[in-house]
């Protein structure tokens, strides 16, 4: 069964190129621009196996978003990867207290973006 990725950027070119990337992996992809829109997509599809979560963004940024998702009863289970140009090892730990199960930097690995991928769906 191929897994379904929700890619969360506020930037249209990231979302463009990682969708082409993962598609080519065979995932399936959903994507959206903000952190309001990536609730809002969660609790109303479903079927998301793991969430991309930039977290650089205007208005809400990824650390609001994720601790939303991770309150919220029927979406909390949903494993969110924190994806970010901040790459100091404070900004990992900083992901993680936030709520994400893993981080990866930008720009990406993505061999390593892959590996987190599997890991959590």
């Amino acid at each position: 069964m191929n897994k379904k990725v929700l890619i969360v950027d506020d930037d249209p070119l990231n979302i463009f190129a990682l969708k082409l990337t993962l598609k080519a992996h065979g995932y399936l992809i959903e994507s959206c621009t903000t952190g309001q829109e990536s609730i809002q997509l969660l609790q109303d599809k479903g079927g998301i196996d793991v969430v991309l979560m930039d977290m650089m963004m205007p208005e809400m940024d990824g650390y609001e978003a994720i601790r939303i998702i991770r309150n919220d009863m029927l979406i909390s289970k949903v494993p969110v990867i924190a994806v970010t140009a901040q790459a100091m090892p404070e900004d990992r730990q900083k992901c993680l207290d936030a709520g994400a199960q893993d981080y990866v930097s930008k720009p990406i690995n993505m061999d390593q973006l892959i590996m987190a991928i599997e890991k959590f769906s």
